[in-house]
């Protein structure tokens, strides 16, 4: 049975455009064949593209009918071989029973203090009339509080170790050229210090070495009053009583750390791009900010409606994830009317879902006021996935990204710096803001030591 019309470039080129211009490739490929098309990208399976929010409901709702984990291969130098994404079946309906309890509800909220404090840090660092390179600020926050909140670490040489090294080993796919290293397994080949991936290896090793070492360490522990996602996941246990093994745990660790750092620091650094170049938006917020009593009133702000809609545009103008985790059919399925076989991959994009007109008329505008006139339905707007496979820290990096954007506005004037251009670049696997010192603070909106240039 034939797959859906598709580019006809060599499979090659097409590999090299979604690495290098992927949005460029997307747009021109809805464009010419519509909500549906199949990609063919080097020795990879291809993959069916869909856009329309009919067959992405069908696929949210059906998921006994796919495979997800056996398709994601592609992550598992990153992340091991016990991550939850890379799980299938029973084994993962279990495992994200066990690590998602710490991502909700009140327990989540213990984290507000860590992440407002952070934010307090790393801007107390800002000069007055000197620009900074926004997504380095945002990197360095994301980081500190995955460190905290997740590891449970904040000093120590340990804690400087990872930092480190963990910051070193997202940087191997820090541009579209270097992210090749994950779309090239011939790449992936332990050549001496000299080559990238040696490196990648290497670093890796130390930091296997660390976290088993703080690993081994918790488990000898007695104090069971720490609140850090870590602790939380080692009581955890299962129907039979048992728990995560150490394997699964830094795997788990790592798949937070790479889902968690890269994303939150790139929708923050959007997110500040948007407010900061459009006056109208940084109007409306500050006022928002401004209507509360309390500045650190973490519930308060996570529930404020112009800051929510602001969070929400930001992530989907340009989601950071491109699409969703792919799906691979178990079984023969009819979906918007095409037949497709047991074996296809298929692609829910979230971009070109976002920029479909019939759902958010002039979709290349950031306008949040979109999102305070109508609610969108989960397979209309999915910056974090859907249905089972849906990012189990979505809560987290929702409140995160509210309570980092709040501290700053509250505390600082900033300005676009004039010519100074942001851009959609490709990060590893994900969609981020051009790098760049665009943003300068101009003034204190409440007294701070933050130094002034004299």
């Amino acid at each position: 049975m034939p797959l859906p019309a598709g580019p006809q470039i060599p499979p090659l080129l097409q590999l090299i455009q979604w690495i290098a211009q992927p949005l460029a490739f997307l747009e021109s490929n809805a464009q010419r064949y519509g909500d549906v098309f199949t990609a063919r990208f080097g020795a990879l399976e291809p993959i069916v593209f869909l856009s329309h929010p009919q067959a992405i409901q069908e696929i949210f709702n059906r998921p006994e009918q796919f495979d997800s984990g056996i398709a994601n291969d592609i992550l598992k130098p990153l992340l091991g071989n016990h991550s939850l994404m890379l799980m299938d079946g029973e084994r993962h309906q279990k495992q994200r029973r066990l690590v998602t309890p710490p991502f909700h509800g009140e327990r989540m909220r213990t984290y507000g203090q860590i992440i407002y404090d952070i934010t307090q840090q790393v801007s107390d660092r800002w000069i007055l009339g000197e620009p900074f390179s926004v997504r380095s600020a945002m990197q360095e926050i994301a980081m500190s509080v995955i460190m905290q909140a997740v590891f449970g670490l904040r000093e120590g040489s340990r804690c400087q170790q990872l930092k480190q090294l963990l910051a070193e080993m997202l940087d191997v796919t820090s541009s579209p050229l270097s992210s090749s290293l994950l779309f090239f397994p011939w790449l992936q080949r332990d050549l001496g210090d000299w080559s990238p991936w040696s490196r990648f290896l290497r670093r890796q090793e130390q930091i296997d070495e660390l976290i088993y070492a703080e690993i081994q360490e918790r488990r000898q522990e007695v104090n069971t009053a720490r609140s850090d996602i870590l602790s939380l996941m080692m009581a955890a246990r299962d129907e039979s009583g048992q728990p995560l093994t150490d394997a699964e745990l830094r795997s788990e660790l790592i798949t937070l750390l790479v889902a968690g750092h890269e994303t939150t620091a790139s929708a923050l650094t959007w997110a500040l791009y948007w407010v900061h170049a459009l006056p109208n938006v940084h109007e409306k917020l500050l006022q928002e900010l401004n209507s509360l009593e309390d500045k650190t009133d973490f519930n308060a702000i996570f529930k404020l409606p112009y800051l929510t809609a602001v969070y929400q545009e930001t992530l989907r103008i340009y989601p950071i994830a491109l699409i969703t985790f792919l799906r691979v059919l178990k079984s023969p399925m009819q979906l918007m009317g095409q037949s497709f076989e047991a074996g296809t991959v298929l692609g829910p994009c979230i971009y070109l879902t976002h920029q479909r007109p019939d759902l958010y008329p002039e979709p290349k505008q950031f306008r949040p006021e979109r999102f305070l006139e109508r609610q969108f339905a989960p397979h209309e707007y999915l910056p974090f996935g859907g249905g089972s496979r849906r990012c189990i820290g979505m809560a987290f990096a929702q409140y995160e990204m509210k309570l980092v954007l709040a501290a700053v506005l509250s505390r600082f004037d900033l300005a676009m710096v004039k010519n100074q251009k942001v851009q959609p670049v490709r990060r590893g696997l994900t969609l981020a803001p051009s790098a760049g010192k665009w943003l300068v603070p101009t003034g204190l909106r409440q007294a701070d030591k933050v130094p002034a240039r004299v």
